[in-house]
């Protein structure tokens, strides 16, 4: 074979300086760009690992974004919840002055101008606002929380920052959690707002009225006779004239209605333990604790955390002429005194409340020997076809008209769900709430429910809604007579085919739609009517008025095109106020013990109470002036207490939630740095290393330069 020179240029020159053009190319590149790499097919496993990590970096830079974010507004948190703390710090101060009982009315009102003060600032706190999204509006950050009058009308909604991978961290506190929160561990305490004296020592001789003697409070060792009063100066030892009617609700949310008889010489601590009984203290266990503080005001304190349900009313009763006799007027039950009204509170009506108007026989009541004990207040109207039979307030317990304020008329009873505790909304079947004791148990069929009041255009109506499994409905007593006797109307349901609702699926929306149909004066156009004109009639009387449950849980009705409405409204169950029947099955307004503890919180709410009582210049719960519902400074320090434990608890949680968030934002910094290194590392160019390749491949290129040129000098004599 004969060799060329051109042979030896291909095999020397040619394909050498193709690759080490390249390797230098390469080389040059990655010195440029600063990359071991320019494409997948350079290198598919640096390619993939590169990819992984820069999709890494990506992630925790959203993470690192998102919780410096999220740790903004949970600093910023912490910060408004510490000067809550310090204006909370600052009230009850004050009301630890207040509560000494050396204050003029003049220093008081000092006082509660302050306390005004300090509740606009909490409110102007409870609004604040970073780059105009709220801090205690839920998820609706661009609402304002706090209205002028202490109303949330944020959500419960919940945000969370991204901290990793199916990972996140919460960093706000709901307005609904820290306003309108519940807290498990407190205990409902209730008490009475009457004050209660002896009588046996403002009056030492019943029969005289020139004997006086000083006033001073009930105690738990005083005699029933030293609560209720005698029209003799004989102690009736044994003998049964005293009487308490009760209602109540205990923390299971079973209501009982009981009538307790007690003698002269029993003590008010046995009326205490019969109380307690009521609501299943035992010998072994109670379940309530039943006490009396230093104005003579019964107290009583759920042992069981977190339920909002006990309740309870009383009203005594002693016939101060007849006592002994079987013309008994104190004893409802007296069937020969009270014929087919026997066992009616209302037989009470005829009572004078004013001992001091019995003893010095200046009572103008029906019945002037006949002494009722009242003793809650709520300055209360009896509902409509009541008010006549019962002229005095503390008979009432829960047939009492909504209170009624411009164009509303609100209910004061919360409606809750057994179970949890939770309000009730207008989906909550009514059945969730009832007490299913009562009537037939397990069922609503059966209950009856009157709805009574004035429409909006000043018309009086009494209405009854009749549960049944079959179907339910209400009918019009026409005439006022308690007969209801104008048409049966269907309440639909809303399933395919429409048809009369099973009383226990009825929701609290239809309930209330029936409510809203009466107060508006729209019903269907027929007995029992149509579906078409069930829903037209509540379609016309939604245009009038509203019916709807409140935040917390209470029923109220609006007149929408009137600032001052003519409509009135009680609702109760059809046994109220009968000891021969059932207790109620439901309560939606009533004349009950007032709450000073509760595991459910209304910040505003409560905080306005607390101020009110010393503007009303009150010590203790005293319903003889001012607001009657007011439960006093003394509470109100218990008030506080609680309102502090509840914004502690919070500002908690915002710590645990801001050193997570601190955590995660350093963590992710950290994390970052460490995979850009490692991203570094696996694809940057290693600029010594490429230098020093690149002068290897500039030598070897030279070289094969120099090889070349000599190689392509050769002769074949040279060869030879």
């Amino acid at each position: 074979m004969r060799i060329t020179s051109s042979m030896y240029y291909n095999s020397i020159y040619s394909q050498s300086n193709a690759q080490l053009s390249e390797n230098l190319f390469d080389v040059n590149k990655q010195i440029a760009s600063g990359l071991s790499i320019q494409y997948a097919h350079d290198d598919v496993r640096t390619f993939t690992e590169t990819m992984r990590l820069d999709n890494e970096i990506a992630v925790l830079g959203q993470i690192k974004k998102s919780t410096e974010s999220a740790l903004k507004m949970s600093n910023q948190t912490d910060t408004v919840l510490g000067e809550f703390e310090t204006s909370m710090n600052r009230t009850r101060t004050l009301l630890l002055n207040a509560a000494n009982g050396a204050n003029s009315e003049t220093s008081l009102d000092a006082i509660a101008e302050e306390l005004r003060s300090i509740e606009d600032h909490l409110k102007n706190l409870a609004n604040t606002s970073i780059n105009g999204q709220y801090l205690f509006s839920g998820s609706a950050i661009d609402i304002r929380p706090i209205t002028d009058d202490g109303t949330y009308m944020g959500n419960d909604g919940v945000l969370k920052a991204f901290t990793g991978s199916k990972t996140s961290q919460q960093y706000n506190i709901s307005g609904d959690e820290l306003f309108l929160g519940e807290k498990k561990l407190v205990k409902r305490e209730i008490t009475t707002n009457v004050v209660q004296n002896n009588l046996s020592a403002k009056y030492p001789d019943f029969l005289d009225t020139t004997v006086s003697g000083v006033s001073t409070p009930i105690t738990q060792s005083s005699t029933v006779r030293d609560l209720m009063g005698d029209g003799d100066n004989l102690v009736d030892a044994g003998v049964d004239k005293h009487f308490f009617y009760i209602n109540g609700t205990k923390s299971d949310g079973t209501s009982f209605k009981e009538k307790i008889s007690m003698s002269d010489d029993e003590k008010i601590s046995d009326l205490l333990k019969e109380i307690g009984d009521l609501y299943g203290n035992t010998p072994e266990v109670d379940v309530v604790n039943v006490s009396m503080n230093s104005n003579g005001q019964i107290v009583i304190e759920d042992k069981i955390k977190g339920s909002s349900k006990i309740d309870f009313h009383m009203v005594g009763a002693t016939d101060l002429l007849n006592g002994a006799t079987a013309l008994d007027a104190a004893d409802i039950d007296n069937a020969a005194l009270y014929g087919a009204n026997a066992g009616k509170i209302d037989n009470l009506g005829s009572g004078e409340t004013s001992f001091e108007k019995i003893m010095f026989g200046t009572s103008t009541a029906l019945n002037p020997s006949l002494h009722v004990k009242e003793f809650m207040k709520s300055s209360l109207t009896s509902a409509g076809s009541v008010s006549a039979a019962n002229a005095i307030e503390g008979t009432i317990y829960d047939r009492a008209e909504f209170r009624k304020e411009g164009s509303r008329i609100s209910s004061a009873s919360p409606q809750i769900i057994r179970e949890t505790n939770a309000f009730a909304t207008a989906s909550t079947k009514l059945f969730d709430v009832a007490d299913l004791s009562q009537g037939t148990a397990d069922t609503l069929d059966g209950t009856s429910f009157i709805v009574e009041g004035t429409d909006i255009n000043g018309t009086a109506y009494s209405a009854r809604i009749d549960l049944a499994s079959a179907g339910s409905t209400f009918s019009i007593d026409t005439n006022l007579d308690g007969v209801y006797d104008n048409g049966t109307y269907n309440i639909y349901n809303v399933e395919t085919p429409r048809a009369a609702v099973d009383g226990d699926d009825m929701t609290y929306k239809q309930f209330m739609d029936v409510v809203n149909m009466l107060s508006t004066g729209n019903l269907p156009a027929t007995a029992p009517g149509t579906a078409t004109e069930y829903d037209g009639a509540i379609e016309t009387s939604d245009l009038m008025g509203r019916t709807f449950l409140s935040h917390d849980g209470k029923i109220e009705f609006e007149e929408i095109n009137s600032g001052n409405t003519k409509a009135s409204l009680a609702i109760y169950d059809a046994n109220s106020g009968n000891f021969s029947a059932d207790a109620s099955v439901m309560t939606f307004n009533t004349n009950n013990a007032l709450t000073v503890r509760d595991p459910k919180t209304d910040f505003f709410k409560t905080f306005d109470e607390i101020i009110k009582s010393v503007e009303n210049y009150k010590l203790y719960p005293d319903s003889s002036s001012g607001d009657v519902r007011n439960v006093g400074i003394e509470n109100a320090i218990a008030m506080m207490d609680d309102l502090q434990d509840h914004v502690y608890r919070a500002h908690s949680q915002v710590g645990v939630q801001t050193n997570s968030l601190d955590a995660s934002t350093q963590r992710a910094a950290l994390l970052e740095i460490s995979a850009m290194s490692l991203r570094s590392s696996v694809v940057d160019t290693d600029f010594a290393e490429a230098s020093l390749t690149l002068a290897r491949l500039n030598t070897n290129y030279e070289a094969m330069l120099s090889t070349a040129a000599k190689v392509s000098k050769l002769s074949l004599v040279n060869y030879l």
